[in-house]
């Protein structure tokens, strides 16, 4: 069985387009490139990755395409269209022909409007990706979650993962509206949850693994081990987390799973997902 982190990112440092990366993220304010990632991959026992857009743009698509090149080990591309294009057919199209895009992605969570997902033209968008075998990355915040699942519900044959278990507040230890708002989510069997980003949520320099317990065991109770996978957030990760650790966390919680489905939560499902 393959080991595949489902979520990493790729750049090169552009300090107006990636303005999110503060003063504070510092160590994250350069290039990340394949050759930075490879070893890490092979020192951590993981076989390939998902390289996830880090820009709004179709010239990211094209980078993250061309970095594919002569880096087998990067498996699928979660790229980004304007899904509320009037051509979003024909970009979709074309896309389809591109063996390694896998999917699309939009920040919804940077959004003014919380519920654009559930506009019109951006559910005809949606309504396209599973004629052409797309499947689609939801990026949110909690208070969005409640607008996913509707989403979710209208497009029961899309094929939906939730990105970073939608950010909870895990620093202010908040739990208990994200929690059902989770479980509402997962009631629909076309969404999976990727288990990634979990350490830029907490206080960055005082968390143990214990501190995504209470997270996990939500997630787990909600998805089951069938419809969840494990993605780094690598290199957004490192302001808070080397790589390594990061996987700790969900490989100490996933003992007490049987062999077979440590093997599906590290690799087996995203392979099956993204269609590898």
């Amino acid at each position: 069985m393959l080991k595949i982190d489902a979520h990493q990112h790729f750049w090169i440092f552009d300090a107006i387009r990636d303005s999110w990366i503060t003063d504070d993220m510092h160590v994250i304010r350069r290039d990340f490139l394949p050759h930075d990632l490879q070893y890490v991959l092979h020192e951590n026992g993981i076989d390939g990755c998902i390289a996830v857009q880090a820009d709004q743009s179709e010239e990211q698509n094209g980078f993250l395409l061309h970095l594919t090149e002569g880096n087998d080990f990067i498996k699928g591309i979660v790229g980004w269209v304007d899904l509320q294009a009037e051509n979003i057919e024909a970009r979709l199209e074309f896309y389809s022909h591109t063996r390694l895009m896998k999917g699309f992605r939009h920040v919804l969570q940077g959004e003014s409007n919380r519920a654009l997902m559930l506009e019109p033209a951006f559910k005809r968008g949606i309504s396209l990706l599973s004629k052409y075998n797309f499947t689609y990355d939801i990026l949110i915040f909690p208070d969005q979650l409640k607008y996913a699942a509707q989403l979710a519900q209208e497009f029961p044959q899309q094929k939906f993962v939730l990105d970073h278990i939608a950010k909870p507040d895990i620093k202010s230890n908040k739990i208990g509206e994200w929690a059902a708002d989770i479980k509402q989510l997962a009631a629909n069997k076309n969404v999976y949850c990727k288990v990634s980003g979990m350490v830029t949520e907490a206080d960055w320099h005082n968390w143990t693994n214990d501190t995504f317990t209470k997270y996990l065991d939500v997630v787990f109770n909600a998805f089951g081990t069938e419809r969840i996978m494990f993605g780094s957030d690598w290199p957004v990760c490192l302001v808070a987390a080397e790589y390594s650790a990061m996987k700790a966390i969900l490989g100490g919680y996933v003992q007490q799973f049987t062999a077979a489905e440590q093997d599906m939560i590290f690799g087996g499902n995203a392979v099956s997902f993204y269609k590898l």
